[in-house]
């Protein structure tokens, strides 16, 4: 069993690696199976892995928060030795000359993501200032993360609560009492909602949904409270206390529950929504991303059960990289079918779709588990 309070927690790398696996190919595979054999678990599945076309959740609006909640969770540990180097219990306690340089690294990390992202979003094909699209799920990670981190540092665990309550119930107040031009207050709605007007006053270049960007400027704000309940998370299971650790797993789960029903709640006048990751959303997601946390700590660091995840650790590990190579920048469908694309003709053409999908999922992780054997992470 490994140590919550010191050391890499080798289930977030697997609980990562899980909620990077359905955006690097998983989803093809179920809805390919899901054409192949029709039955309902499986068409079920398939619904799930595309988002709610506006209000609403599904599994795969999800991925997204779920991902930046973990990274919310490495804070605590990312920043353990340094506290313990200046001899420190607190992050905010760390001197002003350590915190420079950590303030440096952050903001060359979020940098560099936003950058990962212009690239993502095509800025090498050079289609003009107005085809390029600035907004991505880099660079919301990469703010969302660099803001939440900056609370960390700077505040004690009751003021960082402060800062996520006012965040998520400064947002709800502002979408709903903001009015917008031609809509009016409390518009939700693609046209009319403050987060799409906001997007479309001030984040140059190509909206993603030509009236709003799902990853826009004011919607980022509550991404920061998503990543917040991550550090929250991380540091109650880091802390050294009178609980033991199924305490603590137990009391999470408990708040996460307290989460998703009030998500359910707000869900009534603010709807969960990942398009605009209004408040509700953030607290429902919230609840869930707890939940696979600690699924995944009961199971691989509690129970010692590693083996299994072992294809999701090789994703995990280097999730930025698999991530920007499957959104383009790299052609593992060709790959796949220029080395298994013989066999797969052997196949009965209604299954042919789900081996190919299959295939591209195989190149992928033998091209991670020779990364991983020599120990080559993408570290930004």
């Amino acid at each position: 069993m490994s140590n919550p309070t010191s050391g890499r927690l080798i289930s977030l790398d697997a609980l990562r690696g899980f909620v990077m696996f359905w955006i690097m190919s998983g989803e093809h595979i179920v809805h390919a199976l899901a054409k192949a054999a029709p039955i309902p678990i499986f068409v079920w599945m398939s619904s799930q892995l595309h988002h709610a076309e506006w209000n609403g959740i599904t599994f795969y609006d999800m991925i997204f928060p779920v991902f930046l909640f973990v990274a919310g969770v490495s804070m605590p540990y990312s920043f353990e030795k340094k506290m313990q180097l200046a001899g420190v219990k607190s992050p905010k306690d760390l001197p002003s000359s350590e915190k420079r340089k950590i303030y440096l690294s952050m903001l060359r990390r979020t940098c560099i993501l936003l950058v990962l992202g212009f690239v993502v979003n095509g800025l090498l094909r050079f289609d003009g200032f107005d085809q390029t699209r600035f907004a991505s799920v880099l660079g919301r990670i990469g703010l969302a993360w660099f803001f939440a981190g900056i609370i960390f540092l700077n505040f004690d665990l009751k003021k960082q609560l402060i800062w996520f309550f006012g965040i998520i119930i400064g947002y709800y107040v502002a979408m709903k009492c903001i009015p917008v031009p031609n809509f009016g207050a409390g518009v939700l709605t693609k046209e009319g909602s403050l987060e799409g007007y906001i997007d479309r006053l001030l984040l140059p270049g190509r909206l993603h949904s030509t009236v709003y960007d799902p990853e826009g400027i004011f919607s980022t704000l509550p991404a920061i409270a998503t990543a917040l309940l991550g550090v929250f998370t991380g540091t109650f299971l880091k802390a050294k206390c009178h609980y033991s650790i199924k305490i603590k797993l137990l009391l999470m789960a408990l708040a996460a529950v307290v989460l998703i029903f009030a998500g359910l709640i707000w869900d009534i006048t603010f709807p969960i929504n990942k398009h605009l990751w209004t408040s509700s959303f953030v607290c429902f997601v919230g609840g869930f991303s707890i939940l696979f946390f600690v699924f995944f700590y009961v199971i691989i660091d509690l129970f010692g059960f590693q083996k299994w995840a072992f294809p999701l650790i090789l994703i995990g590990s280097n999730s930025i990289l698999i991530y920007i190579a499957a959104e383009g920048l790299v052609d593992f469908k060709h790959t796949a079918d220029y080395i298994f694309g013989g066999l797969i003709n052997f196949t009965p053409i209604t299954w042919q779709p789900f081996f190919a999908a299959l295939s591209v999922t195989v190149v992928q992780l033998i091209l991670l588990y020779f990364l991983y054997k020599r120990k080559w992470f993408l570290k930004i």
